[in-house]
């Protein structure tokens, strides 16, 4: 009866300790696409709109567990939502992140994780603001060493990137997404879904929940810097 008691109250206390780690956030989920830059990638049999909704269904509840309120940059698969519309979500949500799932189309194969290193300019707008910046890169660090470690022999890791690494990052000085959100915006790039292996993993419904519960901890890092 005692050894029964105290794995019950180690149980509860295991519990107690994943609802503190999250307790007070708010977290915003952008599962991307469809938007003004199209419905995203499609593989051989996936789309990378159906998987990051997907992710996000799976991610939420984990988040809500850790004690944090989850909004949502969409209501449903196929609306259409633009990229300054998703940061003004997380901007009326008071979000302390802003996570953004995609898959990408490119050479190579594994995920990265890119944030804003510096002010944009998209539709007149010049941001993300310069305490977002400063706010964002360590929380940025936290996360991506995380989500590596979570998925280290699982899948590639293809780095930590700054938005001007990307295609409109490149032309804008930052992504959309960041310029116009007024919180913290890490944008991750699940796997590269054009290369078979990565579609395969991603497929898995095993995988799929594993990587819930990587995103879910990278979080966590982001959020607690302690």
């Amino acid at each position: 009866m005692m050894l029964r008691t105290l794995a019950l109250l180690g149980a509860f206390l295991c519990a107690c300790a994943a609802l503190a780690q999250l307790q007070g956030k708010v977290v915003c989920i952008d599962p991307g696409h469809p938007s003004e830059v199209g419905r995203g990638t499609k593989g051989k049999k996936l789309t990378e709109m159906q998987i990051v909704w997907d992710m996000t269904l799976l991610l939420k509840p984990r988040l809500e567990r850790m004690g944090a309120k989850v909004v949502m940059t969409k209501p449903s698969l196929h609306a259409l939502v633009r990229n300054r519309d998703r940061a003004a979500v997380a901007n009326r949500a008071k979000a302390d992140l802003m996570l953004r799932l995609h898959c990408d189309a490119a050479a190579g194969s594994g995920f990265a994780s890119y944030y804003p290193t510096r002010q944009g300019k998209s539709q007149g707008v010049t941001g993300p603001l310069p305490e977002v910046l400063a706010k964002v890169e360590p929380m940025a660090k936290r996360f991506h060493a995380a989500l590596a470690h979570e998925l280290k022999g699982k899948l590639g890791d293809l780095g930590l990137k700054s938005d001007l690494k990307t295609a409109v990052g490149s032309r804008q000085g930052a992504l959309t997404g960041s310029i116009f959100s007024k919180v913290p915006s890490i944008l991750v790039e699940m796997v590269v879904l054009t290369n078979p292996k990565d579609e395969a993993f991603i497929a898995s419904a095993r995988n799929k929940r594993l990587y819930a519960d990587a995103l879910a901890k990278a979080v966590v890092a982001a959020l607690n810097a302690e």
